[in-house]
């Protein structure tokens, strides 16, 4: 049975932020802060509701609300991982280190390719509530092995 074609009004689409549930608000703020080299856009100090806007270079890319507990769980529907692109695996070796200081999860033995052969790839890492993550560079990887 094939699947029907779907056509769709949208002359053009792209993600806009990502908003993830956090366990520690001012833990993971100065964690992706750290890492991503975010900048607070807004933040909301109501105790019974706290939330931050990152962004870089004043556009918005995630939203951290603090509205949960325990760790990100892989066995439920959901996020898979939340990937960054950047413009050269130089990039990718300067965020690992910056991983690395921080004493977060850093999976595989560092920088991989996405696949045997190919030129691109990167970093895979864990929030501090084991969201997981990745800096990808789409070239300069060539040679890395692959993750199994």
């Amino acid at each position: 049975m094939s699947t029907p074609t779907v056509t769709s009004p949208l002359t053009s689409l792209q993600t806009g932020h990502v908003a993830l549930n956090v366990s520690d608000l001012d833990r993971s703020k100065a964690f992706y802060q750290r890492v991503f080299g975010l900048e607070v856009l807004k933040e909301g100090t109501d105790a019974s509701q706290r939330w931050v806007f990152l962004a870089r270079d004043g556009k918005l890319l995630i939203t951290l609300f603090q509205q949960s507990s325990g760790t990100f769980v892989t066995t439920a529907p959901g996020l898979h991982h939340l990937s960054f692109q950047v413009e050269s695996v130089d990039q990718v070796r300067a965020v690992e280190q910056t991983v690395r200081q921080t004493g977060a999860t850093v999976f595989h033995d560092g920088v991989v390719a996405h696949s045997e052969g190919a030129d691109s790839g990167g970093l895979f890492f864990a929030d501090p509530d084991g969201i997981r993550l990745e800096v990808f560079a789409p070239t300069g990887v060539a040679g890395s092995p692959a993750p199994s």
